[in-house]
């Protein structure tokens, strides 16, 4: 092909009345000699070597070499081809036009550096993949570090080529960069910001994929489903989806929920509000009845005879209700509430278990239930505890107790017959 643009040249120079001009149509018949050549070469290539290759990658039993497919590695390496064709045939076919034989490989090493950025930016995305079918990659998320490393090599990617398109050396470039650098931090200040805060998270095991996490001032209650450089996604439960800066997660204070899940037990902490009026000392006849109540009927026995045998150690007068020790109904259902949760199989005995009287308020005195559900997913916790509390509210009658809550109109009408 040298020869023949020599040749077309000399021919358009001496017989043709664009002789002027026979360098500049020389070059171009060249330039697209040489594009139609890498083209087709490319196009070789790229439908019969990568075809035949994806054929057998599709018919392997291995997983690994389906991800070169995936994140189109091989396709990206395959483009370099017809790039490096186009360059060495510029350097060797123009070199008697240096104007034009430099123009058109700065061109195409361009191009290689483009695609090679390409593909370094596809295999980070093909290890960070394999990296995640790891069950320790959800205790260590690596993406914002796979992030750091894309803004590296794309950060020198446009130093090779800014240094190719000047004619000077990287080193120069660089030399220059550094004037540049209050600009490039103010740039990148939440790229900066967000490598150094998935630093900490990692190293401190703040926040990992699939953590519940509650975060109010960004309207985030969910679950987290990607850690990046710059942002946190979560889940929320209505499945919305709320993006939190990375380096909030460090400068503000949010909720994890991880420890819960990781524990024996999801905390069970309510309270029912019991009319004060209904509290009153238990009869014989009270004592009776309670004493049929199938997991208090041995505590009954044993506080009566504790109470009797206090009574009569100590001579008390049991003329006056005042005097001397007595079991009250709601002594004895905080007792049964008690033995209900030691009973239930979905309360863990291992943990803090403990039915508790709170501060009376103008709502009614509160009786606190405080233990932990075996059960940690959220339906099922909520049901488990809907149940139990439902059974207490509907069994507080049978200790003459009631449960407060304010009259509303339906009240009235009962009440006065309108």
């Amino acid at each position: 092909m040298f020869d023949f643009l020599d040749i077309l040249q000399t021919f358009i120079e001496n017989h043709t009345p664009v002789a002027r001009y026979a360098g500049i149509i020389t070059c171009a018949v060249g330039f697209l000699g040489i594009a139609v050549v890498s083209w087709l070469t490319g196009i070789f290539f790229q439908i019969l070597i990568l075809g035949w290759v994806k054929k057998i990658i599709a018919k392997s039993k291995t997983a690994w070499d389906d991800l070169l497919v995936k994140w189109k590695v091989l396709d990206k390496i395959f483009m370099l081809i017809p790039a490096f064709v186009f360059y060495a045939l510029s350097k060797h076919l123009l070199n008697s036009h240096p104007t034009m034989e430099g123009f058109l490989t700065n061109i195409s090493a361009v191009y290689i550096i483009c695609i090679a950025v390409c593909i370094l930016d596809s295999m980070l995305d093909l290890l960070l993949d394999v990296y995640r079918k790891h069950a320790f990659s959800q205790a260590f998320p690596i993406k914002s570090f796979v992030q750091v490393i894309k803004v590296v090599v794309y950060v020198i990617g446009a130093v090779l080529i800014i240094s190719i398109l000047a004619g000077k050396s990287p080193v120069y470039i660089l030399g220059g960069m550094g004037a540049l650098t209050a600009v490039l931090l103010l740039v990148f200040k939440d790229t900066i910001l967000g490598f150094v805060a998935g630093i900490q998270l990692s190293r401190n095991k703040m926040v990992q994929i699939g953590d519940w996490i509650e975060m109010s001032k960004y309207g985030a209650d969910g679950s987290v489903i990607d850690l990046a450089l710059t942002t946190v996604k979560v889940q929320n439960w209505d499945n919305t989806v709320t993006t939190v800066p990375t380096y909030a997660l460090i400068s503000d204070s949010f909720k994890n929920w991880r420890y819960m899940s990781a524990s024996g037990g999801r905390r069970v902490m309510r309270s029912l509000f019991v009319d004060m009026n209904s509290v009153e000392f238990c009869s014989e006849d009270m004592l009776q009845r309670f004493s049929k109540v199938e997991y208090i009927a041995d505590y009954i026995v044993e506080k009566q005879n504790e109470i009797l045998k206090y009574n009569q150690e100590n001579k008390v007068d049991l003329e006056s209700l005042a005097n001397g020790r007595r079991m009250t109904n709601l002594g004895v259902l905080r007792a049964y509430m008690e033995a209900y949760l030691q009973n239930n199989p979905m309360i863990s005995k291992e943990l803090t278990l403990m039915v508790r009287l709170l501060e009376p308020t103008a709502e009614g005195l509160p009786i606190q239930i405080y233990c932990f559900c075996i059960d940690k997913v959220w339906v099922n916790y909520e049901c488990i505890q809907s149940d139990i509390y439902d059974h207490f509210i509907a069994v507080l009658p049978v200790f003459d107790l009631r449960i407060y809550q304010r009259p509303s109109g339906y009240d009235f009408s009962e009440k006065f017959g309108s």
